[in-house]
C-alpha cells in the first residue's frame, strides 16, 4: 500500500478544536482522522478508517482463533425483542426509538442480547449443537445525555459483541475464560496498558463480570487496585468489608440541641464544644433521601441511605447499586410531601414507622452508636445504636470510596486511579435464555435451559485509548500494527528530493510495507516535519538536504532517537526498523 500526499483525501490543524477537552479528540481532530457531524456524532477519513480497520482486524483474528463465528445483524431493530426481557423500558432515554410509517415502534441497537438469542432459538434444538459462540463488529447506537471527548463517549460506536451458548454452568464458566484470554491477547496485540477490575453487570444482568480499564487521566471510570494481593475493581463494584459487630452495653440515646448546624462539620464542631463528645465525622451518620424510579413500572419509591458522615454519597455507585431503578435526590416539593422528614435533621429512628425503606453502609453494624439527626427541628440524637434504636433493612454500597481503603481480599490499602472501559466480559447466565425460552433438548430427551455470555468490546473507542496513552507535545504516537502506515517518508521539496522520496516509497511497497510518502509540492519542510510528527507513524524517513552527500534521517517516532543512513541502503534499513 502506498498513500500519496499530495492526493490524500487529508486536511491538519494547528489549532485545538474549540469544544475538544482530552488529548485523543485534539489529535484525532487535527491530524484529520475524524470530524465531527452532531454531539456524538463523527466521520472517519481515510488515515482514521484505515486505523479502524486495522483495530477491527486484530478484533476480529482473535476472535476467530478463539472459535468465535462471525455473524451479522441489523442495527434497526423491532420492539418486541427489548419488550420480551423488559429493557425497552430498563434502557430509559439510553435507548434511539423510532416508529416506522405504519405506527409501529423500532429502536437501534445498543447491544444485541435478543438478536443473538432468538437467532441460535431459531437454528439450534439439540444439545448436540452445543456450546456454540457468535460474534459481530457492528455500529451501536445510546442516545446518551452528554457525549463528551469525541469518539471515546459518543452516541454512534462501533463495537465487538460475542455471545456464549452452554448447557450448563461449568461451560458458562470455560467460555468466560477463554474470552477473558482472548482480551488479554486482543489488547496486548493493540498495545492498549490495561487493568481487569470486577465489576457491576448494570442493565446487562448476569453475575459474574469484569471490565477491562485502560488508565488514563482523562477516564471516566475510577478503579481501584490492591498492590499487595492484586485486586482490582470498578469503583462501583468495590465491596467494603464490613467490622464485626459490637457487643456490650450502650448508654441509652439522648436528644441534643444542635442549632445551625446545616453541615456535618458544623454539627461536630457544636457537639464537641457544647456536649462534650468527642467524634469525628466519621462517628456520624448522615442519611440521604432519594426517590427511585424503575423504568416503565410508573411507580416512585422513598429510600434513605445512610452512610458516615465523612464519607459523601458516590452517585455512579449508587446507581449501580440499585440498578435498574433510577435513584434521583429528593427537592423541596418532594420533602412537602412528606412532612415526617425533617428536612437536615432526619435520624433512622422513626423510618420504620413512616414506612420508608432505610440501606446503610456495611459499617454500620449491629451495636454501632451514631451521632444523627433527631427528626426534630435543630435537634440530633447521640448514641443511636444500629440494631437497638433502628434496624436497617439492608446495606447498600453506596458511599464514596477513598485511597487507603481497606482491600475487600487482603485488608491491605487501596490506591485509587482513573480509566477509560474497552472492554466488559459477563456471565449473564438465564436471563435471555428465558425471556426466549431457549432450550436445548437433553440427551435424555427433556429440555436444558441454555446459559450465556456476553462479552464486549469498544473498538472505535479503542483507536481513541490509543491516542490517550500514545502521544506526545507533537501528536499521535501509532503502534505499528494499528498505525495507517508502517513508514512516513517525507521528502522536502527541492533538489529532486521529492523525486527520490517517491523511488524509495515505491520500493518499499514492492517490499509489502505500508507507506505514506509526503511528496506535496510548495509546502515548506516544516510544515511536512510537523505533519509527519502530528500523523504518528511508527518510523519516519526524512530526504532533505542530506541528499546531495547520499545520507537521509531515519527517525523512530517512539522514542525520538535519530540517524543519519546512507540513502542506498535506506530500503534495507526501513524494512529491519519496522520488521523488528
Amino acid at each position: 500500500m502506498l498513500l500519496r500526499m499530495s492526493s490524500l483525501f487529508l486536511r491538519t490543524l494547528r489549532d485545538d478544536p474549540a469544544d475538544a477537552e482530552v488529548p485523543s479528540h485534539k489529535l484525532l481532530v487535527r491530524a484529520g482522522y475524524v470530524r465531527r457531524v452532531a454531539p456524538g456524532v463523527y466521520s472517519w477519513l481515510p488515515l482514521g478508517k484505515t486505523v479502524l480497520e486495522n483495530v477491527t482486524r486484530v478484533v476480529r483474528e482473535e476472535m476467530n482463533r478463539m472459535g468465535g463465528q462471525e455473524v451479522l445483524f441489523p442495527a434497526l431493530l423491532p420492539r418486541e425483542y427489548y419488550e420480551a426481557t423488559g429493557r425497552w423500558t430498563e434502557y430509559g432515554d439510553t435507548l434511539f426509538r423510532l416508529k416506522d410509517r405504519k405506527g409501529a415502534d423500532y429502536l437501534l441497537g445498543p447491544t444485541h442480547e435478543e438478536m443473538f438469542t432468538d437467532m441460535v432459538k431459531g437454528e439450534y434444538a439439540s444439545y448436540k449443537d452445543y456450546p456454540v459462540t457468535l460474534y459481530q463488529i457492528q455500529t451501536k447506537y445510546r442516545d446518551e445525555a452528554r457525549p463528551r471527548a469525541g469518539i471515546l463517549r459518543g452516541r454512534e460506536f462501533v463495537m465487538k459483541d460475542s455471545y456464549s451458548f452452554d448447557l450448563d454452568d461449568d461451560g458458562l464458566k470455560r467460555s468466560y475464560e477463554r474470552h477473558r484470554e482472548t482480551y488479554i491477547k486482543t489488547f496486548d496485540r493493540l498495545g492498549i496498558s490495561y487493568k481487569i477490575c470486577f465489576a457491576t453487570s448494570g442493565a446487562m444482568g448476569g453475575s459474574a463480570s469484569e471490565e477491562f480499564l485502560a488508565p488514563a487521566a482523562t477516564g471516566e471510570d475510577t478503579f481501584v487496585a490492591c498492590h499487595n494481593c492484586g485486586y482490582a475493581a470498578n469503583a462501583e463494584a468495590v465491596v467494603t468489608p464490613a467490622p464485626p459487630a459490637i457487643t456490650g452495653e450502650r448508654p441509652a440515646s439522648r436528644v441534643l440541641d444542635t442549632p445551625d448546624t446545616p453541615t456535618i462539620e458544623s454539627l461536630v464542631d457544636h457537639v464537641n464544644e457544647h456536649h462534650g463528645l468527642g467524634i469525628t465525622a466519621a462517628q456520624t451518620l448522615k442519611n440521604i433521601v432519594i426517590k427511585v424510579t424503575v423504568p416503565g413500572s410508573g411507580k416512585t419509591e422513598t429510600l434513605i441511605v445512610g452512610v458516615p458522615g465523612d464519607r459523601e454519597v458516590d452517585f455512579k455507585r449508587l446507581e449501580a447499586s440499585l440498578a435498574p431503578g433510577e435513584p434521583a435526590i429528593f427537592e423541596a416539593e418532594d420533602f412537602a410531601k412528606h412532612p415526617g422528614l425533617v428536612r437536615g435533621y432526619i435520624g433512622p429512628q422513626v423510618l420504620k414507622d413512616l414506612g420508608i425503606r432505610y440501606l446503610v453502609d456495611p459499617r454500620v453494624v449491629d451495636g454501632s452508636a451514631w451521632v444523627t439527626g433527631a427528626n426534630e427541628p435543630g435537634k440530633h440524637a447521640a448514641d443511636v445504636v444500629a440494631g437497638r434504636d433502628f434496624v436497617a433493612d439492608g446495606t447498600i454500597e453506596a458511599a464514596e470510596v477513598r485511597a487507603g481503603d481497606a482491600c475487600p481480599v487482603c485488608g491491605s490499602g487501596l490506591s485509587i486511579d482513573r480509566g477509560i472501559e474497552i472492554g466488559h466480559i459477563f456471565q449473564l447466565g438465564r436471563k435471555y435464555a428465558d425471556a426466549a425460552k431457549l432450550d436445548a433438548l437433553g440427551p435424555d430427551g427433556k429440555p436444558v435451559r441454555v446459559t450465556m455470555g456476553s462479552y464486549g468490546i469498544g473498538v472505535s473507542r479503542a483507536v481513541a485509548v490509543l491516542a490517550e496513552q500514545r502521544h506526545d507535545e507533537l501528536g499521535l504516537v501509532w503502534p505499528r500494527e494499528i498505525a495507517p502506515a508502517d513508514v512516513h517518508i517525507v521528502g522536502t521539496g527541492k533538489d529532486g528530493q521529492v523525486e527520490a522520496a517517491t523511488r524509495i516509497a515505491e520500493e518499499l511497497e514492492g517490499r509489502g510495507l505500508r507507506v505514506l510518502v509526503d511528496d506535496r509540492p510548495g509546502v515548506s519542510p516544516g510544515v511536512k516535519f510537523k505533519d509527519a510528527e502530528l500523523l504518528g507513524m511508527p518510523t519516519i524517513l526524512i530526504v532533505g538536504r542530506g541528499l546531495t552527500q547520499g545520507v537521509g534521517e531515519l527517525r523512530d517516532r517512539a522514542t525520538g532517537t535519530k540517524e543519519e543512513i546512507p540513502l542506498a541502503e535506506a530500503v534495507e534499513r526501513v524494512v529491519a526498523a519496522c520488521r523488528e
